[in-house]
């Protein structure tokens, strides 16, 4: 199994937490992700052990995010897009998508899994460059990668019903 599918199983993220999740508010809210992370990893220099709070806070905000907020009103907007994309990404072992897509999305996750070491090794040194500019790199990648999956969502939408249905589908509150 794929770690973005381990992933994905993990948080639970079924048809419906993927519809709330496509909610901009919860795309857009999610960047603030990596900040959590950050200000829970070097809190530990003012807090001490007291800092796995902080720690199981940001953990619970990734897990909640995609839950918390209705499914979007409109479907059209850049975010609701890309999140879908990302959908037909993690599906891309049995529904095939176009070759570019491919390769660009994965030339973008290896250069945000590098990035993401950054930060990380940012976080254990308690390297203040290599923290900020490994979460910089890696949101601004994230970002890349979403555009992608909108033009990927676009794409694949014109020839796959099912995910055509996830843009016209009604809101369910």
């Amino acid at each position: 199994m794929k770690l973005a599918e381990y992933a994905e199983k993990l948080m639970g993220m079924d048809g419906s937490t993927w519809q709330r999740h496509a909610n901009p508010w919860s795309g857009w809210s999610r960047l603030t992700v990596l900040p959590a992370i950050a200000l829970a990893a070097w809190s530990r220099v003012l807090i001490g052990p007291w800092a796995i709070l902080p720690a199981i806070a940001a953990l619970a905000w990734v897990w909640l995010n995609p839950r918390i907020f209705p499914p979007p009103k409109r479907k059209d907007s850049w975010m609701t897009r890309g999140i879908f994309g990302e959908r037909v990404w993690l599906k891309r072992g049995s529904v095939a998508i176009p070759a570019g897509h491919e390769r660009a999305g994965t030339i973008l996750n290896a250069l945000s899994a590098v990035s993401g070491l950054i930060f990380i090794a940012g976080l254990i040194w308690l390297d203040l460059w290599a923290t900020l500019s490994g979460m910089a790199l890696t949101m601004l990648l994230k970002l890349w990668f979403l555009d992608r999956m909108a033009w990927l969502y676009s794409d694949m939408e014109k020839v796959n019903a099912e995910y055509a249905a996830w843009s016209h589908s009604e809101r369910t509150t």
